[in-house]
C-alpha cells in the first residue's frame, strides 16, 4: 500500500513539473541593444543597429593563415566573423547628438534596428538636433533615411569633414568612380540628399568643430579622404568617438599594421590607427569604435608596439558611492 502511494504521489509530480515546464516556453528574443555610459554631466548611449559577417580574407598585411591563428585565439573559426553596426548617442542637456547612423536598409535582415533601439533607450529619432558622420560609407549613412528615402531624423543638421563631403558627394566623382565602387557613392548621395535639400546637411574644414566649445573633431584620413574623430569632455571626463579606425577586435589591436581592403589609403589608415590607439592608451579616455563587439565602448591599453582592448564592463549606470573594496 504504502508503494503504491508512493507510486501516486511521483506520477502527480512529474505531472506537475511537466507542466510547470511548459508553461516557460523558450522566449526567442534578445534585450533591446542600447547600453547607457555617464560621462561628466554627459550621458553617452551605445545603440546596436545590426551586424554583418566580413571575410577575414579583407584584411591585408598578414597571410591567411596568420589571420586565422589570432581569430582562432578568440574560438572564431567560421568564414567570416560577425561585425557589429554601432551608433552613439550623447545627450549633452541641451543638445542630443547621434554620432553615426549605421547601415539602416542596406544591408538586410540583419541591420536596421537603429530607430527601435533607440526608442527602447528612451529616445525618439525627432529628439535629435545633430548628426555627426565620421564616414560616409553605407554602414554609417543609410540610416539617415528609410526605404522610401525620407529623413528618419526630422530635426537634425547633418555634419561631415568637407574633405569626405567633397569625395563622395560631387556628382562628378559618381560618374568618375570605377564601376564596382558607384554603387557606393551612389549610396551616400541618396542617403544624404534629403538634408542637402532641406539644407541641414553641413561640412567643416580639418581643424574646426562643427560644434564649437561641445565637441573637437579630428581629421583621420586613411580609411577614407576625410574620415573624422570625435572627442567630447565633461566634468575631467572624455571619450572619443573613433568610426573605423578598426574593424577587428582579434587581428588589429595586436597588429594596428593590419589594413582592410575598404580602406582608400591603406597606409594612411595605419598611421592614423597607431596615433589614434596611442593618444588613447595614454590619455586612458574612453574610446568607441563602430565595428567593435556591442556596445563598442572601452579603453585601450598599450603593450610594447601592441595594443589591447578593454572593453566596458556592464553595471549601474551611476554609482552612488564608492563601492567598497573587499579584501
Amino acid at each position: 500500500m504504502k508503494g503504491l502511494f508512493n507510486g501516486v504521489i511521483g506520477v502527480a509530480l512529474v505531472g506537475v513539473m511537466s507542466t510547470a515546464m511548459a508553461q516557460a516556453p523558450q522566449v526567442g528574443t534578445q534585450a533591446p541593444g542600447y547600453f547607457r555610459l555617464a560621462l561628466g554631466d554627459y550621458e553617452v548611449t551605445a545603440l546596436f543597429d545590426g551586424y554583418n559577417d566580413l571575410s577575414p580574407k579583407l584584411l591585408q598585411g598578414m597571410s591567411q593563415s596568420q589571420i586565422r591563428a589570432l581569430l582562432a585565439r578568440r574560438s572564431i573559426e567560421t568564414p567570416g566573423v560577425q561585425t557589429a553596426f554601432n551608433a552613439f548617442l550623447v545627450n549633452t542637456g541641451k543638445q542630443l547628438i547621434l554620432v553615426d547612423t549605421g547601415a539602416g536598409q542596406c544591408i538586410g535582415a540583419t541591420a536596421g534596428q537603429l530607430s527601435a533601439n533607440m526608442q527602447a533607450a528612451g529616445y525618439k529619432p525627432e529628439q535629435v538636433d545633430t548628426i555627426l558622420l565620421t564616414h560616409l560609407h553605407l554602414d554609417h549613412v543609410c540610416g539617415l533615411v528609410d526605404g522610401q528615402q525620407q529623413p528618419i531624423f526630422a530635426n537634425a543638421t547633418v555634419y561631415a569633414a568637407k574633405a569626405e563631403a567633397d569625395y563622395w558627394l560631387d556628382p562628378q566623382a559618381l560618374a568618375k568612380a570605377p564601376a564596382g565602387a558607384r554603387e557606393f557613392f551612389k549610396i551616400a548621395q541618396d542617403s544624404t540628399a534629403p538634408y542637402v535639400a532641406a539644407g541641414r546637411f553641413k561640412t567643416f574644414e580639418a581643424g574646426q568643430s562643427p560644434l564649437p566649445g561641445v565637441v573637437d573633431a579630428t581629421l583621420e584620413a586613411g580609411h577614407t579622404p576625410g574620415s573624422t574623430t570625435y572627442r567630447f569632455a565633461s566634468q575631467n571626463q572624455s571619450i572619443v568617438f573613433m568610426g573605423d579606425l578598426v574593424h577587428n577586435l582579434a587581428v588589429q589591436f595586436d597588429h594596428p599594421e593590419v589594413a582592410i581592403s575598404f580602406d582608400v589609403n591603406s597606409q594612411q589608415a595605419i598611421k592614423s590607427r597607431n596615433a589614434v590607439f596611442s593618444a588613447a592608451a595614454a590619455s586612458k579616455t574612453w574610446v568607441t569604435a563602430a565595428h567593435l563587439p556591442f556596445p563598442g565602448i572601452g579603453h585601450i591599453t598599450a603593450v610594447d608596439k601592441h595594443f589591447q582592448w578593454v572593453p566596458v564592463e556592464y553595471g549601474p549606470y551611476k554609482r552612488a558611492a564608492k563601492v567598497p573594496l573587499i579584501e
